[in-house]
């Protein structure tokens, strides 16, 4: 008797037509708002309608599956086995995305608790600090790094005649790999640098490839920071 009164337990839902509308309405609005300040804050190649879109309906789900758990853990427990069973084959390229999906599902859980003031407060706080950091990264200086790559053939035992040169155009450089070779004398060196005129790209490449020994060279934009 109790086996079949715990089983009917699972199917009683302790929440009224009215207060689902409203939980409902509630994630309407908040997933709106994040997909906004997605919109806002991100320049990702994602930023479509699609991604957007779906943080509005992400929004909404996951407040319906709150709604549904309520305080009963037996049902808790069937909805995880059941979405266990998804499989998502779409590669998020961008950390902000996940950031935003995260937010999503964090404020659908507090409108599907029918918590709409901690809703509110919570989706516009946190859309506000990911808008300021994001301007803050906009009016930041950009630093160019690259990967510069060559091949040496040492002359003889005095210092390396590149360094000089790197000395001279760069803020900063660092030597990240050394690969000699068995049948000769050449060395493979990577350096990550730091240019001090990003303009002047060229005419280091050209001097760098006029100094005695210097050959097979190769300079890949390594990323942008800010």
């Amino acid at each position: 008797m109790n086996n079949i009164q715990n089983i009917y337990d699972v199917f009683q839902f302790s929440f009224s037509a009215g207060e689902f509308i409203r939980n409902m309405i509630v994630a309407l609005l908040c997933g709106f708002l994040i997909s906004r300040f997605y919109c806002w804050s991100t320049k990702s190649m994602s930023n479509s309608r699609t991604f957007t879109s779906s943080l509005i309906t992400l929004t909404m789900i996951t407040a319906v599956v709150i709604i549904v758990i309520g305080n009963n853990l037996a049902r808790a427990f069937g909805l995880v086995g059941a979405m266990s069973i998804i499989r998502f084959r779409t590669a998020v390229k961008d950390v902000q995305d996940i950031v935003f999906i995260f937010y999503s599902l964090a404020i659908g859980m507090a409108a599907g608790r029918g918590l709409a003031v901690i809703s509110f407060i919570g989706t516009i706080s946190i859309g506000l600090v990911i808008v300021g950091i994001s301007l803050i990264h906009s009016y930041t200086p950009m630093k160019l790094e690259y990967l510069l790559q060559f091949s040496f053939v040492p002359i003889d035992y005095s210092d390396p005649p590149y360094l000089p040169l790197l000395k001279y155009y760069c803020k900063k450089y660092q030597l990240i790999n050394m690969k000699s070779f068995e049948h000769n004398d050449q060395l493979e060196l990577s350096f990550y640098i730091n240019l001090k005129d990003s303009g002047k790209r060229e005419n280091f490449m050209l001097e760098l490839r006029q100094i005695e020994g210097v050959k097979n060279i190769n300079l890949f934009f390594d990323e942008q920071t800010g």
